[in-house]
């Protein structure tokens, strides 16, 4: 692998119309300089990235494509968090990325100056940082480089997070940042959600201990053996996030915390800062999710900016269809799925509202109303194990009960395409077949459903070496609105008797609000 140039002279153009300045931040093969569009007279960032000797322009112009279009579906995601990617070029064997001028320190830059950070900043800029990963994570994009370098801290810790698209254009693991690398990646194996968070709470460990959890060597392959093979120095200054930095440095990425759990961490630190508790009023419409009542001062702009995050991550989970309510996660946990956007566990009914008997129902079913007007006959002890809700816009209900792996998951949302298979096939589909064993069976159908057009999806996908069998249903109110049925099962019972009766049941039953 060739590394980037130590020094690339500021008289030269890149592309023909981007000036160099200065250098900005520098890690093993890639350097950031500020620049000049020449062409716009805007100020720009530059990222250079060393490239393979001899790599084929056909590759290197595949990456810079593949750039682009990530970064431009996560700058929609989250518009101000998320760099937008200006031009994408490969120039004398290296890629060059050209992105909007970011008002911020590069997170490695103040970790040179400071050393360590205390637990709040950490917690806030850590907290900033799993609500950009987890917009990424829902609509189905790993980050795949995440590093220090890769995260520019503003004013107020706001943090603007590049990179998205990176992940493989230099067909080596993680050679740029190799300490803030996860085993799996030190293995060159496939990278995922998990990486990203191993990545997180390796920068959650540089902050709090001064030092990346895992030390530079000579040579980024020897950085590399080191993270996959020995043991994670505890840290000693980390105090409350220590529990949840090691969670997420656990070696065998199914073992790590999820999203939500991390939040969790984050947020009770924050909730603790002493000092801020009575600073202000709590603002009247900013309240505490975690549920404990209002959040006053500075920590309620925090809180707001979270629970605004979350609501947008679970507005395109909902939307696309996203990657967890059809997903072996979400159908075999009897707890509230990790990573849904923080999904709260829904109220237990009491009993009078769990259902009535119905007429020409198999025996043992009610049917269940929610408060959001659909019905559905369930299976007596059946109800909502967590929703995830984006304001009116969209919603998620997962259906079941504790201790039975089968999931029955209803989402409505109002941002959908006009073609139910279009949905399946272009938004759903991309995002499953990244979680493992993830298989198609036989094609997307177009259908029609009580009267509306409709399409069904069926696959195969593996959790925690289960095989889950998923069938899902979609189908249009109108050229935008839209429900999908989701019903999972470990695959091994799918066509267990009471397993075919229960989705027949669901779907001749199933009644949106209105009819």
């Amino acid at each position: 692998m060739a590394m980037v140039k130590a020094h690339v002279s500021t008289s030269e153009l890149v592309a023909g119309r981007y000036r160099l300045v200065d250098v900005v931040h520098r890690e093993t093969n890639r350097v950031s300089y500020s620049g000049e569009d020449l062409e716009t007279e805007h100020a720009c960032l530059l990222t250079q990235i060393g490239l393979p000797p001899g790599e084929d322009p056909d590759n290197a112009r595949r990456a810079a494509s593949r750039i682009l279009r990530t970064s431009g579906r996560m700058a929609l995601l989250r518009p101000g968090r998320v760099a937008t990617v200006l031009d994408a070029v490969e120039e004398a064997g290296s890629l060059w990325i050209v992105t909007e001028w970011i008002g911020g320190t590069p997170l490695g830059e103040l970790l040179t100056r400071q050393g360590t950070f205390d637990y709040t900043r950490t917690a806030r800029i850590g907290l900033e940082l799993l609500d950009v990963l987890e917009a990424a994570h829902v609509a189905g994009i790993t980050h795949g480089e995440l590093s220090p370098g890769q995260v520019f801290v503003g004013e107020e810790d706001a943090v603007v997070v590049t990179g998205f698209g990176l992940a493989g254009a230099t067909l080596s693991p993680r050679l740029s940042a190799p300490s803030y690398a996860s085993p799996e990646q030190a293995r060159d194996e496939r990278v995922g959600p998990a990486s990203d968070l191993w990545a997180l709470g390796a920068i959650l460990y540089s902050m709090s201990e001064g030092r990346p959890p895992y030390r530079e060597r000579d040579r980024p392959e020897a950085t590399l053996k080191g993270v996959d093979r020995l043991p994670l120095r505890a840290p000693v200054r980390s105090g409350p996030l220590t529990q949840a930095v090691q969670g997420l440095l656990r070696k065998e990425s199914r073992e790590r915390l999820s999203r939500s759990a991390v939040r969790d961490a984050l947020v009770r630190v924050l909730r603790d800062e002493p000092g801020t508790a009575d600073e202000e009023p709590p603002h009247p419409r900013l309240l505490d999710r975690f549920g404990a009542g209002p959040v006053r001062g500075r920590r309620a702009l925090l809180f707001g900016t979270a629970l605004a995050v979350v609501t947008v991550a679970t507005a395109v989970l909902v939307a696309t269809g996203g990657q967890d309510a059809g997903t072996p996660e979400a159908a075999v946990s009897p707890t509230p799925p990790a990573g849904t956007g923080g999904a709260s566990p829904a109220p237990s009914a009491p009993a009078s509202d769990a259902g009535t008997p119905d007429t020409g129902l198999p025996a043992g079913y009610r049917t269940y109303t929610s408060p959001d007007g659909f019905s559905v006959a369930l299976p007596r002890g059946w109800k909502p194990v967590s929703t995830t809700r984006a304001a009116d816009l969209a919603y998620r209900v997962f259906l079941g009960t504790e201790g039975d792996p089968r999931r029955l998951t209803v989402t409505y949302s109002e941002r959908l395409d006009s073609d139910p298979v279009a949905v399946w096939r272009d938004d759903v589909q991309p995002g499953l077949a990244r979680s493992e064993g993830f298989r198609r069976i036989g094609e997307i159908e177009a259908t029609t459903y009580q009267g509306y057009e409709a399409a069904d999806m069926e696959w195969l996908s593996r959790s925690g070496g289960t095989q889950v069998h998923t069938f899902g249903r979609g189908f249009l109110l109108d050229d935008h609105r839209g429900f999908s049925l989701r019903w999972s099962t470990p695959a091994r019972d799918w066509d267990a008797p009471g397993n075919r009766e229960a989705l027949d049941v669901f779907l001749r039953t199933f009644r949106v609000p209105g009819d």
